[in-house]
């Protein structure tokens, strides 16, 4: 079956102007906000365990400063591109001011496969990226954060790069690190617990109950698996799940916790007991109440767009739905949750550990748990009131309120000089 082959950053472009003309922004402000402020290409060596040297790309993109420092996460992948970068960053802006939280948008990447590296190349490589972008990231410059393939241990020797640069620790100078160096209660499933929050509010908007209701999970890594655990633990039923090696079926539900244990012991969920196996195009297609796409961009496309059979689909993923599939499914009464708004939770609690860190005065895991569904709820609220005073979709409310927060912090700077 064809999929849509889009570049990523010119959706994420198409998704602002839709938003700029309904806002009615001036031609400057468009043209100031449609572009990355800064991007940063380094090309760089790495000695290899055999003694061989070779060379990899790396991107830090920031998309808008104007309401604080930039924030993003890093990303290592063989599909890091730099309009995937460029996007990515851009998203971070909407996500940042959708939330509330005084960031704005940035977003790293290598070009490598770290599954392909050992564990000291793996450290090599993160280093010297680190070292190379090190001429923008900083506390109170561009905070970056983990992203798919990087994790709390990959965050720390970014710190602990930095901080011998500068000859002092700065915890504070990423996020998502392990508690040890100053991480945060909380964060590792942060984002899937902003997921959590914001499927139930959703559910109960629509009329339905949290409690039974079929829920499908493309994607069982850190946010997948999470969210499919949270859900469960509120009575929802996980009819179906998958990995990089296929999905899982069960109309009857699937024991999440379970299907943790089976992943971690085989590599992956395929041939979990009591479960059918299915492609993962065909998962997206399954019957359920809630779909969330929690892998990568591009998924739900105008191919199935027309087959998919949830009522609500709650974005985990950054970019997994296309234009011409969300057009299909406002047109079937499908309600989307929009990334920017649905895995905020993530860049939420960065912000409490970053201000923590600055601060050097830690909150328990209840505190932030607490903090976090209190800025979702508002965020959702705000962004729902704002699709149905324009009569337009969430993501488009999500958008609108984003747009206009940093449209006024942009307005109210000026032009340098």
């Amino acid at each position: 079956m064809a999929v849509d082959i889009l570049n990523p950053y010119e959706v994420a472009v198409a998704q602002f102007d839709e938003a700029a003309e309904m806002l009615g922004l001036s031609q400057a402000m468009r043209a100031i906000l449609r572009k990355p402020k800064r991007e940063l290409i380094v090309n760089f060596p790495v000695r290899m365990d055999n003694g061989d040297v070779q060379m990899f790309t790396g991107y830090r993109v920031q998309h808008n400063i104007n309401r604080g420092p930039a924030k993003g996460g890093i990303r290592f992948s063989p599909d890091v591109s730099l309009d995937e970068v460029r996007a990515l960053a851009m998203w971070m802006t909407w996500k940042c001011a959708v939330v509330g939280i005084p960031f704005g948008g940035a977003k790293g990447g290598v070009v490598c496969d770290p599954h392909k590296l050992s564990r000291n190349e793996l450290e090599r490589l993160t280093r010297r990226y680190a070292t190379e972008i090190s001429i923008l990231i900083g506390p109170n410059s561009d905070i970056p954060a983990p992203d798919m393939n990087t994790n709390p241990q990959i965050m720390a020797w970014i710190m602990d790069t930095y901080s011998m640069h500068r000859g002092y620790s700065v915890p504070e100078v990423v996020t998502g690190k392990p508690l040890s160096i100053g991480g945060s209660e909380g964060r590792l499933e942060a984002t899937a617990r902003g997921v959590q929050v914001v499927t139930c509010e959703a559910l109960l908007s629509l009329g339905m109950q949290v409690e039974g209701a079929r829920v499908v999970i493309q994607g069982f890594g850190n946010v997948g698996g999470n969210s499919a655990r949270l859900l469960q633990s509120l009575g929802c039923k996980i009819v179906g799940l998958s990995d990089i090696s296929g999905g899982v079926y069960n109309p009857n539900g699937i024991d999440v916790m379970r299907a943790l244990r089976y992943s971690q012991e085989h590599g992956g969920l395929r041939g979990l007991p009591d479960s059918e196996q299915v492609t993962n195009q065909e998962l997206l297609e399954l019957p359920c109440d809630v779909l969330i796409p929690a892998a990568l961009e591009n998924q739900l496309t105008a191919q199935n767009a027309s087959r998919v059979k949830a009522r609500l689909i709650v974005e985990a993923a950054n970019g997994p739905t296309t234009p011409e599939a969300d057009r299909i499914f406002q047109d079937r009464g499908i309600t989307v949750v929009p990334d920017i708004l649905a895995n905020a939770g993530g860049v939420t609690v960065s912000y409490f550990e970053w201000v923590q860190d600055l601060q050097r005065f830690f909150w328990s895991e209840d505190e932030i748990n607490q903090r976090l569904e209190r800025i979702m709820v508002r965020s959702f609220q705000a962004v729902q009131d704002r699709a149905e005073r324009q009569r337009t979709s969430l993501r488009m409310g999500a958008y609108l309120l984003a747009v206009a927060r940093v449209a006024e912090a942009t307005e109210a700077r000026g032009i340098y000089p």
